[in-house]
């Protein structure tokens, strides 16, 4: 229980009650390539992107449980939104990370809109007690609408070694490419960023490595605050409320599509009276909900960790990499079987359906969601052997 939980829930159904205007703005996300402004305006008036802000900033403080059964409703009414507002909300988790004096400066609003490039495809330069920023990130989701960019880039050690860090910085500073044309996720704006002599205070730049192990100095929030959870673990948390969201979203939509609907060239006139349709029906309803289910094991995790100021091990980090990304299996393996049952009509473009499929199978190829990637890592651990990635 938290002091906010009455506010939390406020949030909660504030989305609930908006579910139909995110899915009725869909197509118009897929056309701009971009989610609508008021669906923005929408999120931001619920409260959605203070729930990761601090207390202390005007924030919600939300625990990781109700930030991801709020991100996974959004995911259910509308894909592109379910999945910006995810990297939003999550993203604007990390600054509380970087020291104190950071804290103050990015969460100045009290709501927070932040997106992320974990991939060093940039270089740091120090210069005047700073840095300079330079480098381009491929596929920044919901960079068209966030007030700040993290973004991971290599600064030489002492000795020239490239180590990783991540520098955050404000989107009035960077460039950014209208070169988003996906055939999925088409709504999520997951635009190239580039930053050209960028110069960034030494106060938003912190090293990569100590925000992975939760090791970063200079803040007040460390210890049993329920706030620190372990990073890559987090992340996976908050990734797969969106697939399982979506998955939750298309299951609603294939049986509100089905009453009328008989199967061609057969005798069967209403489709729901077929034993088939009602076993792909079931075995897809019982995917989401092992799902779901297997997602309350690390979130419990998660926050029995944080609550204690602990860190899991690594074999409890690889587990839920192992766990979500069979979870997101499950819910693609789900939207697979209503699509096939669905007749030849899903393709149709004003058949909300064929999106959310199409959205699914695309966002599940993400490299840090991957099936056979986070089932290799687990399996690793398992097997007693080194885990051969230094994200966990």
């Amino acid at each position: 229980m938290t002091t906010n939980d009455g506010a939390i829930a406020a949030v909660f159904d504030e989305v609930k009650s908006q579910a139909g205007r995110f899915r009725d703005s869909g197509p118009k996300a897929e056309e701009r390539r971009w989610i609508p402004d008021e669906n923005i305006e929408l999120l931001e008036k619920a409260g959605v992107f203070r729930l990761n802000v601090p207390s202390r900033f005007g924030g919600l403080e939300a625990p990781v449980a109700d930030q991801v059964r709020i991100l996974s409703e959004i995911a259910r009414a509308d894909t592109a939104t379910g999945w910006v507002a995810m990297i939003w909300v999550s993203s604007s988790w990390v600054p509380s990370l970087f020291p104190d004096e950071t804290q103050k400066e990015v969460y100045a609003e009290g709501s927070l809109r932040v997106s992320t490039g974990f991939t060093p495809t940039g270089t740091l330069t120090a210069e005047d007690g700073g840095y300079v920023l330079n480098g381009s990130w491929k596929w920044i989701s919901g960079s068209r609408g966030a007030g700040w960019a993290l973004l991971a880039a290599l600064l030489p050690a002492p000795d020239g070694t490239p180590v990783p860090h991540a520098a955050l910085v404000p989107f009035t500073q960077l460039d950014i490419a209208d070169d988003w044309h996906a055939s999925a996720a088409a709504g999520t704006g997951s635009s190239t960023v580039t930053a050209a002599n960028v110069k960034v205070p030494a106060r938003r730049v912190v090293s990569l490595p100590e925000v992975l192990t939760g090791t970063t100095g200079g803040r007040s929030n460390t210890g049993a605050t329920g706030r620190n959870y372990a990073f890559i673990p987090f992340f996976m948390a908050q990734g797969a409320s969106a697939y399982l969201g979506i998955a939750r979203g298309a299951l609603d939509l294939f049986l509100e599509r089905l009453p009328g609907r008989g199967i061609t060239y057969t005798s069967w006139t209403d489709q729901s009276q077929s034993p088939l349709t009602q076993i792909q029906v079931a075995t897809a309803a019982n995917k989401v909900a092992a799902a779901e289910a297997l997602q309350d094991t690390w979130l419990r995790l998660l926050q029995e960790h944080a609550d204690a100021g602990t860190q899991p091990s690594l074999e409890e980090r690889a587990a839920v990499r192992g766990k979500a990304g069979y979870a997101i299996q499950l819910a693609k393996e789900a939207v697979d079987e209503l699509f096939e049952a669905s007749g030849a009509s899903v393709i149709m473009r004003d058949v909300p359906f064929q999106r959310f499929h199409r959205d699914l199978r695309g966002l599940a190829l993400h490299a840090l969601f991957a099936f056979n990637t986070n089932q290799e890592v687990h399996g690793r651990a398992l097997l007693g052997l080194a885990p051969d990635t230094p994200f966990l």
